[in-house]
């Protein structure tokens, strides 16, 4: 390749060097020009202050005197000096005695000496007469013209200027020599043979070491790219058997460069095998275009490869959650999700698929939108071979296909439909609220101690209007997941503290309410404000209200929730531990936490009288709170002979079906009213 002269170095360089000496040549004259004006400046003052000294004593005495005609005749040998424009003899506050002056000199540099030293400038000196009273008889004043001065300092500016820049473009074209000489004419001889080295073999052609440069930085880098040609020679080679080496096994799509079927069945079958081996599910999604043979008819074949190669990139930004992706043909695409827990997780990878489909393709200034079906089946329930998930994926996909296109579809009807009802109730979720389909029911709490209800635990409920009533073990953690779990919870807390206040205002003003808090709620900031502002709204009274909060939910981050509690602690709540004993917390986190109250979890009080182990889990609890300084409360209670066994474990309080099942409000109003009555009558 020939170097043009315009783009060559050794031009640009002779550019950068010229300018920059042309302009350090000016800025030194122009230095230079300054300090010689100063010093002429200066010597206009020397010789002001010469002839001053020189006159003095003739004009002393012609002053002394009185003698004007020897005032003249000095004022006259003043004005031979031709700066000398102006001259006078005399007393100050008198009429002098002799003085003189002239015109200014004529002169074409003018206009710039006289900004410089300026147009006349004006010296005195006193006149003393001798003996010891050194008696003063006047001045002697001289005012010189600046002109002459001024034409020899031009002179003097001008050669001074062209000097300099000649000097320091000089010394810069001397140094771009030198460099030129150094290093651009090797670099030159170095690109003669850059260009005759072969792409195809480029070790063949050395670059040969130049003389004189051997072990400077020229011959370093002459070395190190004669070892980078060799390298790259041989990893070219390399790379190209790598590729005749893919080409032959022929494991990839041609178009879209994803792995094709056969390459898929080998990555899935490892998957499977560690998937059985760990126990996990895997999730095979078989994606198929609808209609895209009428995309390649309406617009072209080449549109519809450029289709399927936008969609591969779409289906790429899927990778961080998928096992293997492939082309398996045609218009349809294979997604393997390894390691999932729940069905629901396939589905909503599916369903991310269809939503990113829904944004257009943009192709030769054409606006194409693609749907498609997505067929799913699950290791190891639909089968335990890639060849039976793939086909059944592909069957799945085929036959949603005819029923209704643009969707999803499991392969087993009951997990389709499953999926579906989560996806519409997470839809419906987050108007529930706003729709107000949620409602409170209540269950009380009993103190052993005299067997009254001392407290109810606040439960919430979801009136679907066409699934009915669903389960809060159903909607909480969809709740949780999509975020609707902070409002829902404020509400809850709200109405909660709202029903406590009617009690307490009908009488009840001991009784306590306990509301569960989600784990998410936990660990929102804002829930100490939300907490203390309700107490404040309501006037209800500190430890009146009880939060619960799950084991499992404390131990996710014991550092932060303790934190929370502290905080919760500080608005007036008491916080109580709910479902204990189905967690892994140590008596170390629960020493370190603010806690009041352990509530057994269920799970071991209903079958205590049946089960050894779950009696002394419950006996063990009971202990640990007493240790703990600790109320402890046991759910689930459902007969007397449940109760009697953990009364005589020392448990405080008791919740369940065997005191009463959740009820509304206005039913829980007329239950603590018949309690009341029945306590009154005992006493």
């Amino acid at each position: 390749m020939k170097l043009e002269l315009k783009n060559s170095l050794s031009v640009k360089l002779l550019r950068v060097v010229l300018l920059s000496a042309l302009i350090v040549g000016v800025v030194l004259s122009c230095a230079q020009i300054v300090f010689d004006a100063y010093k002429t400046r200066q010597a206009v003052a020397n010789d002001a202050q010469r002839i001053l000294d020189m006159f003095r004593d003739p004009s002393t005495q012609a002053l002394y005197s009185l003698d004007r005609e020897m005032g003249m005749q000095v004022i006259e040998g003043l004005f031979q000096d031709e700066a000398v424009r102006m001259a006078s003899i005399g007393h100050p506050n008198e009429t002098m005695l002799a003085e003189k002056n002239r015109d200014l000199q004529k002169s074409s540099s003018r206009w710039l000496t006289d900004l410089i030293l300026s147009k006349e400038r004006t010296f005195t000196t006193q006149l003393v007469g001798r003996g010891p009273y050194s008696e003063y008889y006047g001045d002697l004043s001289i005012t010189l013209d600046t002109a002459t001065y001024g034409e020899d300092f031009i002179v003097s500016s001008v050669i001074i200027f062209i000097s300099g820049v000649l000097r320091a473009l000089a010394m810069g074209l001397v140094l771009y020599l030198v460099y030129h000489w150094l290093l651009t004419k090797p670099l030159s001889r170095i690109i003669e043979h850059l260009s005759n080295i072969n792409p195809d073999r480029p070790s063949e052609h050395q670059l040969p070491l130049l003389k004189g440069h051997e072990t400077n930085e020229l011959g370093i880098w002459i070395n190190t790219a004669n070892q980078l040609l060799v390298s790259i020679e041989r990893n070219t080679h390399l790379r190209h058997e790598a590729e005749n080496s893919l080409l032959r096994m022929a494991q990839y799509d041609f178009l879209t460069g994803l792995p094709n079927r056969q390459q898929l069945q080998q990555q899935l079958d490892k998957i499977l095998i560690d998937a059985g081996r760990l126990q996990r599910r895997v999730a095979v999604l078989c994606v198929g275009l609808d209609d895209f043979k009428g995309i390649n008819e309406q617009f072209s074949y080449q549109t519809g490869d450029q289709l399927l190669l936008a969609l591969a990139d779409r289906l790429r930004s899927h990778s961080g959650r998928l096992g293997a992706l492939a082309r398996l043909g045609g218009d349809q695409f294979a997604l393997v999700q390894a390691d999932i827990e729940q069905p629901y997780e396939a589905a909503e990878l599916a369903q991310s698929i269809l939503d990113d489909l829904e944004a257009s393709f943009a192709l030769d200034h054409q606006e194409i939108r693609l749907r498609a079906t997505i067929g799913i089946t699950l290791f190891p329930e639909d089968g335990d071979s890639t060849e039976k998930l793939l086909q059944k994926a592909e069957q799945t996909m085929t036959l949603a296909k005819t029923r209704s296109r643009n969707r999803y579809q499991f392969y087993i009807a009951s997990v389709d439909s499953e999926m579906r009802r989560r996806r519409e109730l997470e839809k419906d979720l987050r108007e529930a609220l706003a729709r107000e389909q949620f409602f409170l029911v209540y269950q009380p709490q009993i103190s052993y101690r005299d067997h009254r209800p001392v407290g109810v635990e606040a439960l919430i409920r979801w009136q679907h209007p066409e699934h009915g009533l669903v389960p809060p073990d159903q909607f909480i953690p969809l709740a949780e997941q999509n975020g609707t779990i902070i409002a829902i919870g404020e509400w809850v807390l709200d109405q909660a503290c709202r029903q406590l206040r009617e009690w307490h205002d009908m009488g009840f003003s001991d009784l306590r309410m306990a509301v569960n808090l989600s784990t998410v709620q936990l660990h929102h900031a804002e829930l100490p404000r939300v907490v203390n502002n309700l107490l404040q709204i309501y006037r209800l009274p500190p430890r009146s209200l009880e939060l619960e909060v799950t084991e499992t939910g404390l131990m996710e981050d014991i550092s932060t929730a303790a934190q929370h509690l502290l905080s919760l602690r500080r608005s007036g709540a008491l916080i109580a531990i709910d479902d204990f004993g189905t967690g892994y917390s140590s008596l170390s986190y629960l020493k370190s936490l603010p806690l009041d109250k352990i509530k057994i979890d269920k799970s071991f009080v209903q079958d205590l009288l049946d089960d050894d182990d779950d009696a002394t889990i419950v006996r063990a609890i009971i202990q640990l709170g007493k240790s703990l300084g600790m109320q402890v409360i046991a759910e689930g209670v459902e007969t007397a002979e449940q109760e009697a066994y953990i009364i005589a474990e020392g448990c405080h309080e008791g919740q369940g079906y065997h005191y009463s099942k959740p009820l509304p409000a206005r039913e829980l109003s007329a239950y603590l009213k018949q309690a009341q009555r029945s306590n009154a009558a005992i006493l």
